[in-house]
């Protein structure tokens, strides 16, 4: 998988996730096999740019090339000046935002809203790809809603406008998350476009991404809401893909040593005070499905410090340790 001079190290890539992917959730799905991992959003209104939020998305200390920076918006020009600030501060990709469905981004005829004005995105395009020298990708979805799927008239213009890869999620705005994803809109862009075409939507398993790279002939597939809790998708599908065999599940102690690192970055990205209310939407998903989780998790948020939490978190995992070596999420969910 190639994007502009970047190889990346395989076809699998970390979904965009508002609130999900900062710095730390996307150095630890890299180091999980992950070839490249997409930033939250920043918004391209440079009144918001000085804001904590806006300053802690657009650091990137630490990780691993390539760096990939999405941006949200509606206006050629503050497009092409927020693709320019990120390119700046270390932005190596630049990914343009039409594919979120959330009221408070599309209300603002941002993300998935823009496709219904054609026009409006090919000049967004060709103002962000004229205003950087690193590649501009896409992230859309199938079309504004079920009657009106343009995905391959959006691909056509990426095309023409210079983009380097298209990400599609397979649903339309109007679906938001509800029901299943359908590839066909995803195969029909890519045999029509020469471009790197990434096929996204609920792809929660090694079988799964594997169906889905066969049926849509896409060139990668990434990955958001399964890898929540659950950063070591990335080298089980990998693995999968290149041996047709599963990885053993991730052990006790190895889902606790992840968690407890995850939380320490959480908290050094954050400050103590907020890393420990971002950590308990983390600490949710990672023991969702286990024996005791939900006894576990009701404690759990009501504790205001870093070392309480992180020792509810040890003692929670000691208990589960004495029940099996490979207790996985999977195998509780289903029992």
């Amino acid at each position: 998988m190639q994007i502009g001079p970047h190889i990346l190290k395989n076809n699998l890539i970390v979904a965009p996730m508002a609130g999900v992917t900062d710095r730390a959730f996307r150095r630890l799905c890299k180091s999980m096999g992950a070839g490249m991992a997409v930033s939250e959003m920043i918004s391209s209104n440079a009144q918001l740019w000085n804001t904590a939020k806006s300053k802690r998305r657009a650091d990137h200390e630490g990780e691993v090339d390539p760096i990939s920076v999405q941006i949200a918006g509606a206006d050629p020009a503050m497009m092409a000046q927020a693709a320019r600030y990120n390119v700046d501060r270390g932005a190596q990709i630049i990914d343009i935002n039409m594919g979120c469905p959330a009221k408070k981004v599309c209300n603002v005829a941002a993300g998935s809203a823009l496709l219904q004005d054609e026009p409006l995105v090919g000049r967004i395009l060709d103002a962000v790809v004229a205003a950087v020298d690193v590649p501009v990708t896409l992230k859309i979805r199938t079309g504004w809603n079920p009657q009106n799927r343009n995905a391959l008239r959006i691909a056509r213009i990426a095309q023409s406008a210079g983009v380097k890869a298209l990400a599609m999620h397979g649903r339309t705005r109007a679906c938001a998350f509800n029901g299943e994803a359908e590839y066909d809109t995803i195969a029909e862009v890519k045999a029509e476009v020469t471009l790197p075409v990434i096929a996204n939507g609920d792809i929660d398993s090694p079988e799964k991404a594997s169906e889905v790279l066969r049926c849509t002939k896409a060139d990668a597939v990434m990955i958001g809401r399964a890898a929540q809790g659950r950063p070591w998708i990335f080298r089980e599908i990998g693995h999968f893909l290149a041996t047709g065999s599963h990885l053993p599940a991730p052990e006790v102690e190895e889902i606790r040593r992840v968690l407890v690192q995850h939380l320490h970055d959480l908290y050094a990205l954050y400050g103590e005070h907020t890393g420990v209310r971002v950590a308990r939407k983390h600490i949710s998903w990672y023991t969702r499905g286990l024996a005791g989780a939900a006894e576990f998790r009701q404690a759990m948020n009501r504790l205001e410090c870093a070392w309480h939490q992180l020792r509810a978190v040890e003692d929670y995992f000691a208990g589960l340790a004495g029940m099996g070596k490979r207790l996985t999420y999977i195998e509780e969910m289903a029992a």
